[in-house]
């Protein structure tokens, strides 16, 4: 009897199937149990029907050419044998490509490479510079490179080898040429701060002078003595950096300034060549954002005139949505000057605007416009805040096409030619699958479907995540919602807030995976239900809805989230007494102004990376939502954490890196202080060295385990 029960417990398994896994976190930072596969190395050639790809064979990176329509290996154009590639580029003409390896992250999007160029046709390889440099750039004809060090802008003739300095003045904390400083960077999302024109005759480039902008200084802890580490960082209210567009002539070796005005406390968020090779657009703002001019300036002598302007009176939202068309005198673009985001046609000889789209909903992105066709492809959330997908129109406003009609997120790269289109496609519950369509849409064929994955994900005992209606006394807010496997309706369980809630940020997206997904679902699989809401603010609903918030951040963000707590509340499967919120930068701010306004409601609260007064934070994202502090002290004050903190009743963790370039450390000692004079007890974790990433190493699965352990005790 005793040989016959063991024998039927090994079998039982077998019979009843295998019992499924249970994730931990060693799996979600191992980066391998639930990876996401793409199309690494992608790049659509311009004859439209090849493609290249960075592929891996036994250990060495090979640069391949793929037949697109196939998929079919052609050839192979570079097999690196020492050289760990991060990334490539090719010249216009496809016969060179650029080799950037040893990347080195400056800023978020300012990454310093060891720089090489590959001549296809000799296999020669040559290195740009003997330093590491910043966007190395091909001219159009691809005998030259230019390229950013030192804060100066230098071209590289590649025939002759000589190196060019086009400017000489770069001091690091005083001038910078051709690239951005720090908040151009991080708030107008754009580094590279110069371009050549279409004809490759000259380079225009912008020119920071940082001397005015107050400094700002972190210990890094490195030595005996730790090092300092000192950059220019505007907080609101303060100067920023007087900024030139100057435009250098190759031939003559000169550079001229354009006339952007004389008002010097203003921003110019971006510059762009037309068709015309001699004509350079300039978008110029004013300090508050509420009113922003195009110039157009010829080449020549820098001189310009304006061509449009739009006012707001919230705030303008500056887009790389602008494409100029082939007629010299028009372009099309994006605004919301009818309260949702549209495409439109503006004429400027002419003095006409053409509606291109129409509707109580949102375009997302201008994917590209074909000359040729005379359409304009763009992607926009029609049907669902939730979702995005691929239209077409033509340059009339006329003949509108829906090109991906499966519910969900399309994420579309353009090939030349607009013969085929490379669409990411995921839902809320289906990992991202990689199709090659053609130009009415129809799959060709799939690149990549991550079928891994999908079979690695029947291995774990997940729960079921799903889309929920939010309903409120004013309003219905969009959520996401994962309960348990096994999820009882008869019982009670803990609820987990993850939110965001920054201006036009949007969480809740058919879109896989939705952040920290599968660290989420090990919550989920220790008994807790997690909920992301996305409230007053959020993108995607209309300009009313995400400028309501407008000298106010925070107050109707938090209050959409305590809301929706106590509406969580009233659902008989969850206890009310056990509801926690997390979040991180935003997110961080939220989770921490939620639990002090909301201390009847939440019993815990995350706190990572927050702002927790905006009079610390940058001045052009700051400003354009609160004014200058100098304007609006009481948006910023009434609304800040540091202010609220006696607020605190339930468990609070606060964790913040102390090298964080982007929401200083000094946000949270600033907390600690108010917290502390107002005796009250709190977690808290800091990260040495570490930035607003808190990465590095195995940095993330300690932090994430920390964050474990404190929601288990304490939720």
């Amino acid at each position: 009897m005793r040989h016959s029960w063991l024998l039927l417990l090994f079998i039982a398994p077998i019979c009843f199937g295998q019992a499924k896994k249970q994730i931990t976190l060693e799996n979600i930072y191992d980066g391998k149990t639930f990876r996401i596969k793409s199309v690494p190395g992608f790049n659509a050639m311009k004859d439209g029907h090849h493609y290249t790809q960075l592929d891996d064979e036994n250990g060495h990176q090979v640069i391949h050419v793929y037949d697109l329509a196939t998929g079919k290996l052609q050839k192979t154009l570079y097999a690196a044998d020492s050289l760990k590639i991060n990334d490539y580029s090719f010249s216009w003409d496809e016969k060179k490509l650029l080799l950037k390896t040893e990347s080195q992250n400056i800023y978020r999007r300012s990454i310093l490479y060891r720089t090489y160029v590959l001549d296809i046709k000799t296999g020669k390889v040559q290195m740009l510079d003997t330093a590491k440099v910043l966007h190395a750039s091909f001219s159009p004809d691809g005998t030259k490179v230019a390229f950013v060090k030192d804060n100066n802008l230098f071209y590289k003739d590649l025939a002759t080898g000589r190196t060019t300095a086009i400017t000489t003045d770069g001091v690091k904390n005083k001038i910078i040429n051709g690239n951005c400083d720090w908040v151009y960077e991080e708030e107008f999302a754009f580094t590279q701060a110069y371009q050549w024109s279409p004809n490759g005759k000259h380079i225009a480039y912008y020119r920071f002078d940082e001397t005015n902008v107050p400094e700002y200084t972190f210990a890094v802890y490195d030595n005996l003595y730790p090092t300092n580490y000192t950059y220019k960082y505007p907080k609101a209210g303060e100067p920023n950096s007087v900024v030139q567009i100057k435009i250098y002539d190759i031939a003559n070796d000169e550079s001229i300034n354009v006339h952007i005005g004389k008002e010097t406390d203003q921003y110019i968020p971006r510059i762009k060549w037309t068709k015309d090779p001699s004509k350079l657009c300039i978008y110029r703002m004013n300090r508050l954002q509420n009113k922003m001019e195009l110039l157009l300036a010829d080449a020549a002598d820098g001189r310009s005139h304006k061509i449009y302007t739009e006012t707001n009176k919230y705030y303008v939202c500056v887009s790389d949505n602008l494409d100029f068309l082939p007629d010299g005198h028009s372009f099309v673009f994006d605004s919301e000057q009818e309260g949702f985001k549209h495409l439109y046609r503006w004429d400027w000889d002419r003095e006409k605007l053409t509606d291109l789209t129409k509707g109580d909903y949102d375009v997302d992105e201008i994917i590209g416009v074909d000359s040729n066709r005379q359409l304009v492809y763009y992607t926009a959330a029609e049907k669902l805040p939730m979702e995005r997908k691929l239209y077409s129109v033509n340059w009339n406003g006329k003949r509108k096409e829906l090109l991906t009609p499966e519910d969900g997120t399309h994420s579309i790269t353009t090939i030349t030619g607009f013969n085929y289109f490379l669409d990411k496609y995921s839902t809320l519950t289906q990992p991202p699958v990689y199709y090659l369509r053609d130009a009415d849409g129809n799959i060709v064929r799939t690149l990549e479907d991550n079928h891994e994955l999908k079979e690695t994900m029947q291995q774990f005992d997940l729960g079921k995540i799903r889309f929920k209606k939010v309903e409120l006394s004013d309003k219905t807010l969009n959520a996401w919602m994962i309960t348990p496997s096994g999820f009882d309706k008869t019982k009670k369980y803990p609820v987990l807030m993850y939110q965001y809630s920054g201006p036009a940020s949007q969480e809740v997206r058919d879109l896989f995976p939705i952040r920290d997904f599968f660290w989420h679902q090990m919550l989920a699989e220790k008994g807790y239900i997690i909920v992301c809401v996305d409230g007053t603010g959020t993108g995607m609903r209309g300009e009313e809805f995400r400028k309501k918030t407008y000298l106010q951040l925070g107050k109707y963000e938090s209050d959409d989230q305590i809301a929706a707590a106590k509406y969580l509340g009233t659902l008989p499967y969850i206890d009310k007494e056990r509801i926690g919120i997390w979040g991180w930068s935003y997110g961080g701010f939220m989770s921490s102004t939620c639990i002090f306004k909301g201390n009847d409601v939440f019993k815990m609260a995350v706190s990572v990376a927050p702002v927790t007064n905006w009079r610390f934070y940058d001045n052009i994202y700051t400003e354009r939502y609160m004014r200058t502090p100098q304007e609006n002290p009481k948006g910023y004050d009434e609304n800040a954490p540091e202010k609220m903190a006696g607020g605190l009743k339930g468990k609070f963790l606060l964790i913040h890196g102390t090298a964080d370039d982007n929401v200083h450390f000094q946000n949270s000692a600033m907390l600690v202080n108010a917290l502390v004079k107002a005796n009250k007890d709190y977690d808290s974790e800091y990260y040495p060295n570490r930035n607003h990433g808190i990465s590095g190493g195995n940095t993330r699965l300690h932090l994430y385990r920390r964050m474990t352990d404190f929601i288990l005790k304490n939720l």
